[in-house]
């Protein structure tokens, strides 16, 4: 096959999403096929906007896959007859996220017309389905194939979470990009009050929101949590192991989350995770048992659950061994791959 991909800047960008675009890229190759990268430039939404002007689909391909978070850019490439099969890779819908009412108000039938142009979908989790299903209604073609959560090998022993539970203070592990809706302000306030008794590493790219990232180095500034809380920016293979063999517990509370591949690569590494009631999270973390789910912005109740980790370090190692079984239990990333090109294929037969 002749597959075009249309991202956003590279298909070497450091978040979840991408590294699923880039893992699909990987191993649609790595089969034989051919897949062209067609990258449009970042810019802000109102300028994304006026790409319908100028943005064609490209030539000479068998199938376009898009990845919808370009959706501002595609609609007008997208009227009409298509010369080929064009798909929507759903990671989450950017209506979704949480903002004022009337920002969303704004986006979503932007979104849903984008939606309603593609001819099928490969979703990241049956969350995002729903969400696409409930704002356009089912009908077109689609596969739910999950995200890569392997990319680290074979998860950690059940001895080395024991051994790494007798650490005095609890080790916390925030990774994601330092941006509003990944919700590090949320941890940060509520492992204010635990001092002496955490240490948190953040581990993510400063320059997401740079405006944010200034927010977030004056909290800790403010609150004198620099001799337990640190930015380690972005980190990627060893360093990145190491970090997570270190840690007890990740937490990445996030506003939202499409699927949320942090919480079960994180879970290879036996660490309970942490996030929010909104979006994806629940179909990976069980609350109270591989991990616990607060509300978004809930620092209180964060502490709480953090205080607890700390002190009930039986409760710790459990947790931790039933994160470890959840990993395990995850379908592995090329039988994931596999069911993305066959459901490709179906469309040219």
């Amino acid at each position: 096959m002749k597959i075009g991909l249309v991202i956003y800047g590279s298909i070497d960008t450091l978040s979840g999403g991408y590294m699923y675009d880039r893992m699909l890229v990987e191993h649609l190759r790595a089969q034989g096929d051919t897949v062209e990268i067609i990258s449009l430039p970042w810019r802000n939404y109102a300028a994304h906007l006026t790409d319908n002007f100028t943005f064609k689909l490209p030539p000479n391909l068998d199938i376009l896959i898009q990845d919808e978070l370009n959706h501002p850019s595609l609609i007008g490439a997208n009227r009409g007859k298509h010369p080929y099969p064009v798909i929507s890779l759903v990671h989450h819908l950017r209506c979704s996220e949480l903002r004022p009412k009337w920002q969303n108000d704004f986006y979503r039938p932007i979104e849903k017309k984008y939606l309603q142009s593609v001819d099928g979908f490969i979703f990241n989790s049956r969350t995002t389905k729903g969400v696409v299903n409930g704002l356009i209604g089912s009908g077109k073609p689609d596969v739910v194939a999950y995200p890569p959560t392997d990319r680290f090998g074979e998860a950690i022993s059940e001895e080395e979470i024991k051994e790494r539970s007798k650490k005095k203070e609890l080790h916390i592990l925030f990774l994601g990009n330092v941006m509003g809706r990944k919700g590090l302000h949320t941890l940060l306030e509520a492992a204010k009050d635990l001092k002496s008794k955490v240490v948190v590493d953040v581990v993510g790219s400063p320059s997401a929101e740079p405006e944010y990232t200034k927010q977030i180095q004056s909290f800790i500034a403010d609150n004198h949590l620099s001799s337990f809380v640190f930015l380690h920016g972005a980190l990627n293979n060893q360093p990145l192991i190491e970090k997570l063999k270190a840690a007890h517990i990740l937490v990445v509370p996030s506003s939202y989350e499409g699927f949320g591949i942090v919480y079960l690569e994180g879970m290879g590494f036996g660490l309970p995770a942490i996030g929010t009631t909104l979006g994806a999270a629940g179909e990976v973390i069980e609350d109270g048992v591989t991990g616990f789910l607060i509300q978004p912005g809930d620092s209180h109740s964060l502490a709480t659950k953090l205080q607890i980790m700390n002190e009930r370090r039986d409760l710790l190692i459990q947790m931790s061994l039933a994160a470890r079984r959840r990993y395990l239990a995850q379908p592995k990333w090329e039988q994931t791959a596999n069911q993305i090109r066959e459901f490709l294929r179906s469309f040219l037969r």
